[in-house]
């Protein structure tokens, strides 16, 4: 106990203990003895103002100049100042003084995230600036950079087959990699947009996934119009697997859309036939949600709201270590009482008022 004792008092002696910044770095566990201190002076000038009538004094005779002993008689005042000195410091120790030291573990469950992208011929179309695909890579990677480390995501492919690009990963560099260099129109040689296919691709990387909470991304200019699966048996089994599935269309509502140029230099127009219907029924039976992006500024906003919506779960866990310092001051109020103890019986006591 004795050698516990010197440990934590160790460095007492020195005076930064006492300055402002070290009072302000500490944590007080009872405070309510701070701010006691104040009406601890103030008992003792009322038990002063109180005993000067009744003070005995003692008549005699003092020489005519009496400056040289006046100037000594401040020293009656330093007994009581040590003894008040001593009831403060008492007051800091019972304040507990602390220093906390709190570290803090986060785990986080993350979610699995499988992207399916629309490569097909129809995704060059220039509605978006500079076209519909570029837009959806770009914000892909926004949607990335926004995630927590501890999702794993993945990429598919798709236009008349599907296939997939990346599994599942937390790489976050080689999947923005992927999506800058990687990813053009056309990269498949069947041609058209198998939307059940891409879907059954995500399933298949998402079903043996331990994760609590699985999406599917779906971005595609909603025309299903191949495939060897169709839209409504690749979202029934997303559903029994407990996927979710966010679709995405990303077209505008022009009736004509530009696409290329024609030998004079001028846009050449398509028609820009969109069924939502396909799209829509896929979020439904999955439980997830349907957007239409009608330019780039709402395909970003819809990936934020995505990301808003399907957050990991952060579980923290608080270590606080606290060390006292009470014993520090203790210390010192025993020396001051000591002190005060010693200079009761030296010239500076009034053995009247004794």
């Amino acid at each position: 106990m004795n050698f516990l004792f010197l440990i934590e008092t160790e460095g007492w002696y020195r005076l930064e203990r006492f300055s402002p910044q070290t009072f302000r770095e500490f944590v007080w566990e009872n405070p309510f003895w701070l701010y006691a201190m104040p009406f601890a002076l103030i008992l003792f000038l009322i038990r002063w103002f109180l005993a000067l009538p009744t003070r005995q004094k003692l008549s005699f005779t003092l020489p005519t100049d009496t400056k040289s002993l006046q100037k000594g008689t401040w020293w009656r005042f330093v007994p009581d100042v040590v003894l008040l000195l001593a009831i403060w410091l008492v007051m800091i120790a019972l304040a507990r003084p602390q220093k906390v030291n709190e570290k803090v573990q986060k785990y986080s469950e993350g979610i699995d995230i499988m992207l399916a992208l629309d490569v097909s011929e129809s995704m060059l179309y220039e509605d978006y600036s500079p076209n519909r695909l570029q837009v959806a890579l770009q914000t892909a990677k926004n949607f990335i950079k926004s995630r927590l480390y501890e999702d794993r995501i993945g990429i598919v492919v798709f236009s008349g087959e599907a296939f997939t690009l990346v599994p599942l990963t937390t790489d976050y560099e080689l999947l923005e990699k992927i999506l800058s260099q990687e990813i053009q129109g056309k990269m498949t040689e069947a041609e058209g947009t198998a939307l059940g296919d891409a879907l059954a691709v995500c399933i298949n990387r998402l079903s043996q996934s331990k994760a609590k909470s699985k999406i599917v991304i779906l971005i595609s200019d909603g025309d299903n119009n191949t495939g060897k699966i169709s839209p409504t048996e690749a979202s029934q089994i997303a559903q029994k697997e407990q996927i979710k599935v966010y679709t995405i269309i990303t077209a505008s509502y022009q009736a004509q859309v530009p696409f290329g140029k024609d030998a004079f230099g001028k846009p050449q127009m398509y028609e820009n036939a969109i069924d939502e219907q396909i799209m829509r029924q896929i979020a439904s039976t999955t439980q997830g949600e349907f957007f239409r992006a009608e330019n780039a500024q709402n395909l970003e906003r819809v990936l934020n709201e995505i990301s808003a919506k399907e957050k990991s779960e952060i579980l923290e866990i608080r270590y606080t270590q606290a060390k006292d310092f009470y014993r520090i001051y203790l210390l010192w109020a025993m020396i001051f009482w000591l002190l005060w103890l010693a200079l009761k019986l030296t010239f500076m006591a009034n053995a009247l008022k004794d």
